[in-house]
């Protein structure tokens, strides 16, 4: 289905225009579809994105280091992690280095949910089931164009 049809739209006023309001309504479509995904197990976008920050380092990190590599670079990570150390997802422990400073790590059951999500990548997948990999690598390559003209 065209975009135009979707918000019941007949015109734009250029293809800029008509780009830009189709990124954000697929960004808010897709985040529907991540959504339900993740409400299966009781977790945000947000919250999964941290889980698989924190299972990917070497070692605990602190926020700072979770917020360079988030998604969403406006988000409340010191909140986020908060709501994951409540749930047992998640640890915070005083940095050895810098008292002044708190690493975070995943803990073993925020490691055993993951492990469950990652059953989900399929589902994760057919999102996007309707695109090639030629189509979903041309796709990449022209979002990552869009971001480059910062």
């Amino acid at each position: 289905m065209s975009i135009e049809k979707d918000i019941n739209q007949s015109a734009f006023r250029n293809e800029y225009q008509k780009c830009i309001i189709n990124l954000i309504y697929t960004y808010n479509w897709m985040n529907e579809k991540m959504k339900k995904l993740f409400d299966r197990e009781d977790i945000t976008g947000q919250q999964y994105n941290i889980l698989r920050i924190l299972r990917g380092a070497a070692k605990p990190i602190s926020t700072l280091q979770i917020r360079e590599r988030m998604l969403d670079k406006m988000s409340d990570t010191s909140r986020i992690v908060d709501r994951l150390v409540l749930k047992g997802l998640a640890k915070k422990n005083v940095c050895k280095d810098d008292k002044r400073l708190v690493d975070v790590s995943i803990s073993t059951k925020g490691k055993i949910l993951l492990e469950k999500i990652d059953q989900y990548e399929k589902d994760m997948d057919a999102i996007l089931g309707n695109l090639t990999d030629i189509e979903a690598k041309t796709l990449n390559k022209l979002l990552d164009k869009i971001r480059q003209s910062d």
